[in-house]
């Protein structure tokens, strides 16, 4: 059974339940001094509220946040319970810090919602990720694409230098056989007009000097064959090199797309981007960023707030009537000594 706590006052007594008291633990109360103090009661409960609130939230947007790197289902959670009581740590020790003595100093108080809002920002992070979800990975999509776009450019940009001197070689090689080709076209319609009496001498048939052309016409033939098997060679050389550098930046270009992922990084990257580009989501993204951080503040700007009450009195003189003992413990075994 509950033991009754009588208070100081005449009449006043006081049974606190394991959920306040569990709140004034959260809250950095001491719970033998806090039974004591009427009207602190409910105000460190609330503290203790905000604290809760807090914790909460870091666990959930912790795991929320190890879920996008780790595969296992249960380590999110669990890493997200460790780092949630990390979170509740430092806030306890925030709180703890401040009292009617030192709850007007700008200093001390300025670290400590510095503080707050570092851990705060950082933890709105992947709250933010969760719920614009939907909109992040459209991004994601658009983001990967130009990723793959740039790797291609650079790749070209690096493998320039090997292929310019096959391209420069193969080109030089084809107008050659180009030129000649011409040549031979000239001369092919030069002897076709001669036999119809369209072009020279106007003599239709195989004359003399339409055989002199047939002769020009298959002497250029037979040396485009010729150069033509001379230059194959090395033509068809460059473009075995050509194909085998598209080959490997293709490889390279595939092996690159295996590495992009929807990691953490990526979501906030895309976060940024969609931000940058979405003049409605911007407003949203601030606004929610503002709600997370309070959430996380909550606590600090809880106990700056509110009142001071007995509470710190009883703490301010339990701990004066704890030293006083000490000294006097401390004097006496000295001079027993």
């Amino acid at each position: 059974m509950m033991e009754v706590t009588k208070s100081i006052l005449p009449g006043d007594s006081y049974t606190p339940g394991r959920f306040t008291k569990f709140l004034w633990w959260l809250s950095t109360a001491e719970e033998e001094l806090l039974e004591k103090a009427v009207i602190d009661r409910n105000r460190y409960a609330i503290t203790g509220m905000t604290v809760l609130g807090t914790w909460l939230f870091a666990t959930l947007a912790w795991a929320y946040f190890f879920s996008t790197v780790v595969s296992n289902f249960w380590a999110p959670i669990a890493l997200g319970i460790f780092m949630g009581g990390v979170i509740l740590g430092i806030d306890r020790a925030l709180i703890k810090g401040i009292n009617r003595n030192n709850k007007h100093k700008f200093i001390p108080i300025s670290f400590r919602v510095l503080l707050a809002m570092t851990i705060g920002l950082f933890m709105a992070q992947p709250a933010l990720l969760y719920l614009f979800n939907k909109e992040i990975h459209t991004q994601i999509s658009l983001d990967n694409e130009q990723r793959k776009r740039n790797k291609l450019l650079q790749q070209d940009s690096v493998y320039m230098s090997i292929k310019q001197p096959l391209l420069i070689e193969r080109n030089k090689l084809q107008s050659q056989l180009l030129s000649k080709d011409k040549e031979v076209s000239a001369a092919r319609e030069s002897f076709i007009a001669e036999t119809d009496g369209t072009g020279g001498s106007k003599k239709v048939g195989l004359k003399d000097i339409a055989k002199a052309k047939q002769q020009a016409y298959q002497k250029l033939q037979l040396d485009y064959l010729a150069l033509d098997l001379s230059l194959t060679p090395s033509i068809q050389s460059a473009d075995s090199s050509l194909k085998k550098i598209d080959a490997g930046i293709l490889k390279e270009q595939a092996a690159f797309e295996t590495l992009l992922n929807d990691g953490f990084i990526t979501r906030i990257e895309a976060l940024n981007n969609l931000i940058k580009n979405n003049s409605a989501v911007a407003f949203r993204y601030y606004l929610l960023v503002a709600i997370l951080m309070l959430i996380e503040l909550m606590p600090v700007i809880a106990k700056t707030l509110l009142p001071s009450g007995t509470y710190d009195e009883h703490v301010k003189l339990r701990e004066a009537y704890e030293i006083k003992n000490l000294q006097q413990l401390y004097q006496k075994a000295t001079e027993d000594i």
